[in-house]
């Protein structure tokens, strides 16, 4: 498990950070952006750059700020009409963004980003090279799905929320803290609204079916992550190499105590000390073209051994897909294992399946190695 980066300057803690901030947390649960509370995290995020470190923003409220901005409170809710308040919100959101952080001397740069974006590798290198140019000249980047264009996010669908963006920017970026700050502060024993006996569990060092249950479903209130969310930002954060905290937004100087080492909320203690570019670009499984099933043996040999996946091992395929294309692997009940790029295509795999890898050649009439997928071109999540 890697420790926080210590300071050039002695100063404890970690050095690059990626934080998100919620839609509940910015609005309060209404419909109107809380200006003390974004001013509160923009001073933390400036003390944190003041010190010398780096300071990514994820943020909501886009949606929520359309409706303010339009005086739309309570009123329709199709995803059309919603994409109209996300692109109205967006630029009040970052008006008042640019604001705050230029009462400071700071200047902010908007990047709005789609699955899209970040799906195919070159793309994907052309996010991180922008935002760490932008880290680079000492411009604060404010991070936002493209909800105007995207309707994954809006629709409700959990792979389009800001939780797991923040995630993949944190992946991006090779961030050492994903911050994920909320109304809440982090994962309890139950909701802790409703029932008063749930307490803080305060580390979870491995998301197991168990944890995923104590989340349950996603938050009231404006936003669309609820702790499931988070789970899955914080498996995918902690699989790249970032520490990942859900911790309370409202909690004063929040950020900057878990920036400078200090344990408030839920810690998910990173999983891998380093990851290289193209291994963290898999693990985001956007680009995904398939999927290859594989029995029990196989998924503990992979996850727990570190092998190649082997064609005796694998059970069904779900293509298409082609040579060279990255592909989840998942266990027959469902959950994914991993991602990898394969050797051969979907027609190829089915065609070998369950066989011993000495039989490719006689079977297909042609051999690109024994491995379905080689684990140098495999990551466990």
């Amino acid at each position: 498990m890697r420790r926080p980066r210590s300071q050039s300057d002695g100063r404890g803690g970690y050095h690059r950070i990626v934080a998100k901030f919620g839609t509940n947390l910015l609005t309060g649960g209404t419909d109107t952006l809380d200006q003390k509370l974004m001013a509160s995290l923009v001073r933390q995020v400036v003390d944190l750059l003041d010190e010398g470190r780096e300071v990514i923003v994820v943020t909501s409220g886009a949606i929520a700020a359309g409706r303010e901005r339009l005086g739309a409170h309570g009123k329709r809710r199709d995803i059309p009409f919603r994409q109209i308040l996300a692109s109205v919100g967006q630029t009040h959101l970052m008006h008042t963004y640019d604001r705050l952080f230029a009462k400071h001397g700071r200047v902010v740069g908007q990047t709005l980003l789609t699955r899209r974006d970040i799906s195919d590798r070159v793309g994907y290198l052309n996010a991180r090279n922008t935002l760490l140019g932008l880290i680079g000249m000492g411009v604060v980047p404010i991070v936002n799905e493209n909800d105007a264009v995207a309707v994954d996010e809006i629709a409700g669908a959990t792979i389009g929320d800001n939780d797991n963006l923040s995630a993949l920017v944190a992946n991006l970026v090779d961030a050492d803290l994903l911050a994920l700050l909320t109304d809440t502060g982090g994962l309890y024993t139950g909701d802790p609204r409703k029932h008063r006996e749930a307490r803080l569990i305060e580390r979870v060092d491995r998301i197991t079916k168990e944890i995923e249950a104590i989340a349950g479903g996603s938050e009231s209130g404006r936003g669309v992550g609820g702790m499931v969310t988070k789970l899955q930002a914080a498996r995918l954060a902690t699989g790249g190499g970032s520490d990942v905290y859900v911790a309370p937004g409202h909690e004063r100087d929040v950020l900057l105590r878990l920036a400078r080492g200090e344990r408030v909320g839920t810690y998910f203690p990173a999983r891998t000390s380093r990851m290289e570019s193209r291994k963290r670009w898999m693990l985001s499984g956007l680009a995904t073209k398939g999927c290859i099933i594989v029995d029990a043996g196989a998924g503990r040999a992979l996850v727990e051994q570190n092998r190649s996946l082997l064609p005796a091992g694998i059970q069904d395929v779900q293509g298409p897909f082609k040579r060279g294309d990255a592909v989840t692997i998942a266990l027959p009940e469902g959950p994914v294992i991993a991602y990898g790029i394969t050797n051969y295509s979907d027609e190829d795999v089915r065609a070998i399946r369950g066989l011993r890898s000495d039989r490719i050649g006689d079977t297909l009439g042609y051999h690109f190695g024994s491995e379905v997928v080689h684990r140098n071109n495999l990551v466990v999540v």
